[in-house]
């Protein structure tokens, strides 16, 4: 495994402090410092970390409470440390099986509380996933795509000229799924003056929730490096509706329990997300189909959801030549259904009803760990360990079920966010390992 390891350890330089970790403009600073540089160790080994607390960048003493937890799960051992000079060191202890320990601290001063956690690993390149593949996982969806490959591929592409530049072209585009007249919506990125059989095409599904397209442009920098970047939503909402309009959908759609995760979870014919799958890969026949594509270069790229949507596509479709993904969600969601194990995100252990049987082998056929087993491509993945959301023991289970070429950017510090650095490096890296 060829791992690229960005471990920072932060000095007290509050200009630099800008992620969520660290809020911008806070008064307080945690810096939490295990004794493995890389924050790992091996099932068996004792984990302790060295936990500096800063009030206006002044060492600051007080009682701190902790607690000690599997990853995303109930705490088993909590306990007090005295802050000397702003410092304490707390033994975190050791775990006899493959996965991350939480230490999650909290300081009162003032009546104001303040909280802050780190996750360290054990033996991570042995987690492997709960999710179990389906004897007929491959019929199923090849079943599927046939199906949906049989509607014509038929789409609408209408000029957005407020997202073009000097550099690039825009599009909205709305492409129909099937005879139903389900359909999904996105913008499509040209460099300018696109010529044929030049460019590489880049797949960005979103990220999770019922939302418009935001900052559509921030991507850019894909377009003007000479790729063709179609970003989508997959809800069929036209991302020009009102935010007010999103809202309201939003609030219909995907609260609880009414989340659009769990609607048809019951049946895997019947699952939401399986009209989002089949969508994906409708987006690469769009992709392909364009006479500016290079007729080599397909590269599926996103975080959270997106991530999952990546590795999704990229197990579903061999076209797919690069798959980048950060933090993926959807991946061994069932894993909380075996006492003291961690799953992923959307975490249906917190709604009632969800880990039965039938509904964990409809995960089955949806869990992300399931598709990476068939990823061909060539890979990229980037995940944090303090991320609460995806959490890093369900992306461990993926890196370790990927058998194609790959490479991590392991950032440990990170929550649930990706830098603009990082973002910027997933479009070089693409660029570095593209085909001619």
């Amino acid at each position: 495994m060829r791992k690229c390891l960005l471990f920072i350890l932060l000095t007290m330089m509050p200009w630099a402090l800008t992620a969520e970790n660290y809020p911008y403009r806070s008064d307080v600073l945690w810096v939490t410092v295990p004794n493995h540089a890389d924050w790992l160790y091996q099932t068996g080994e004792k984990a302790t970390v060295e936990v500096q607390f800063y009030k206006y960048g002044i060492p600051t003493d007080g009682v701190v409470e902790y607690e000690i937890a599997n990853d995303m799960l109930a705490a088993h051992q909590s306990g007090k440390a005295t802050l000397k000079n702003g410092r304490t060191t707390i033994t975190v202890g050791t775990r006899k099986t493959p996965g991350f320990l939480d230490l999650r601290l909290k300081l009162k001063l003032n009546d104001t509380e303040y909280r802050h956690h780190v996750k360290v690993g054990f033996s991570v390149d042995n987690i492997k996933p709960y999710t179990q593949l389906p004897a007929d996982f491959q019929s199923f969806w090849k079943k599927n795509l046939d199906e949906a490959k049989a509607f014509p591929l038929t789409y609408t592409k209408e000029l957005a000229k407020e997202y073009c530049t000097d550099k690039i072209d825009c599009y909205l585009i709305r492409l129909q799924l099937n005879k139903k007249g389900q359909c999904i919506y996105g913008y499509l990125f040209y460099p300018k003056n696109a010529m044929q059989k030049k460019h590489p095409v880049v797949l960005c599904p979103p990220g999770a929730g019922v939302k418009t397209i935001k900052e559509p442009l921030r991507h850019r920098y894909y377009a003007e490096n000479g790729m063709i970047r179609f970003e989508i939503e997959i809800h069929g909402l036209n991302p020009t509706l009102s935010d007010q309009q999103f809202k309201e959908i939003s609030t219909a759609l995907n609260t609880a329990p009414n989340s659009y995760m769990e609607m048809g979870i019951d049946n895997r014919d019947n699952y939401y997300m399986k009209r989002v799958y089949l969508a994906c890969v409708r987006c690469i026949d769009l992709l392909t189909s364009l006479p500016e594509w290079d007729g080599k270069n397909v590269i599926v790229q996103g975080g959270s959801q997106g991530g999952a949507l990546s590795i999704v596509t990229a197990g579903l479709d061999s076209r797919v030549t690069h798959c980048v993904a950060n933090h993926p969600a959807l991946s061994d969601m069932a894993g909380y259904a075996e006492k003291g194990r961690t799953g992923g995100w959307p975490h249906l252990n917190r709604s009632n009803g969800m880990l039965t049987p039938e509904k964990i082998l409809t995960m089955a056929y949806y869990d992300v760990v399931n598709f990476a087993r068939f990823v061909k491509a060539k890979s990229y993945l980037t995940w944090g360990y303090n991320d609460d959301t995806c959490p890093p023991t369900t992306s461990y289970a993926v890196w370790n079920t990927l058998t194609c070429e790959k490479e991590a950017l392991i950032t440990p510090i990170n929550e649930h966010w990706t830098s603009d650095a990082t973002e910027y490096g997933h479009m070089e890296w693409i660029k570095k390992n593209l085909s001619y």
